[in-house]
């Protein structure tokens, strides 16, 4: 009789709440878990198709007290259709090389890195980032992770994608761009790239993290159509998604399903952990 070692658990803890950097007025809170040893890639795997999102060697949810205004999206990339802005988007950046390259942190995609935070997000704790922390960013990770490099025909580095490899597609962890080059909507031919990347490897899905309505940062990656949100445990196409200066009176802003409309069925997530029902240890 072969002797098999019980397996490790898996600990789940929760955030202090903190305000949200999204929602004014709202409170923030995450459940969290590390991401570590031999079995890293399918646990990272499977609390992806969760709608957990990866920072270092942690993966993590949101559970914030009365909002669910953070919704798991994704691009079903042999369904994904570009409009015709998108497609104008990639044309106008068809003179750009993109470089995969190792998750090593270098001198010139920080000091990208920080034009792009003091130019977007001057108040945000990232925008204070040392090279140490701006390298762990990169390189502490357990599991397949790459840094796209975007270059004009200079050479001139002017965006940046920190990608994560998942089994069922790739996951768009964080991206930068030159701030000078706003107008050629850098943000937008990235995740094109990673839609077209994800089908040349025959990976069906390219994950962008949340999508938040009513946060103008956030709300833009409903523009991608189909896509599909996670509500109730199950992958939903995304059918309607107003702009959040468009509230739409009696609909669910946050497309968590309460109104039938917003969503249709999909396909159930294999293997998913509910934040709500996850078993959480003492908060720390």
């Amino acid at each position: 009789m072969t002797y098999k070692p019980p397996r490790r658990p898996q600990f789940f803890y929760t955030t202090a709440p903190l305000p949200c950097p999204y929602v004014s007025g709202r409170t923030e809170r995450k459940v969290v878990t590390e991401i570590t040893g031999p079995g890293a890639e399918g646990l990272h795997d499977r609390l992806s198709r969760a709608g957990f999102r990866r920072s270092h060697n942690i993966a993590y949810a949101p559970v914030c007290p009365a909002c669910q205004a953070c919704v798991p999206i994704r691009i079903p990339v042999a369904r994904f259709r570009p409009d015709r802005t998108m497609r104008r988007v990639a044309r106008a950046n068809a003179g750009l090389e993109v470089f995969e390259m190792p998750a090593r942190a270098t001198a010139e995609q920080f000091h990208l890195f920080q034009r792009y935070q003091n130019a977007r997000h001057g108040e945000g704790d990232m925008a204070t980032m040392s090279f140490y922390d701006y390298r762990a960013m990169v390189e502490d990770t357990p599991i397949e992770t790459g840094m796209l490099e975007f270059r004009d025909p200079e050479g001139v580095l002017v965006g940046a994608c920190l990608t994560d490899r998942l089994g069922d597609g790739l996951s768009a962890v964080y991206s930068f761009y030159d701030p000078i080059s706003e107008r050629h909507s850098l943000g937008t031919y990235a995740v094109l790239w990673l839609i077209d990347r994800a089908r040349a490897l025959g990976l069906p899905h390219v994950y962008l993290g949340y999508w938040v309505a009513e946060s103008r940062k956030m709300a833009y990656k409903a523009r991608f159509r189909p896509a599909e949100i996670l509500t109730g445990g199950a992958w939903r196409d995304l059918i309607d998604a107003p702009e959040p200066d468009e509230p739409q009176s009696g609909t669910d802003q946050t497309g968590l399903g309460v109104d039938p409309l917003l969503v249709a069925p999909m396909d159930t997530a294999p293997e998913t952990f509910s934040a709500e029902t996850a078993p959480l240890a003492a908060p720390r």
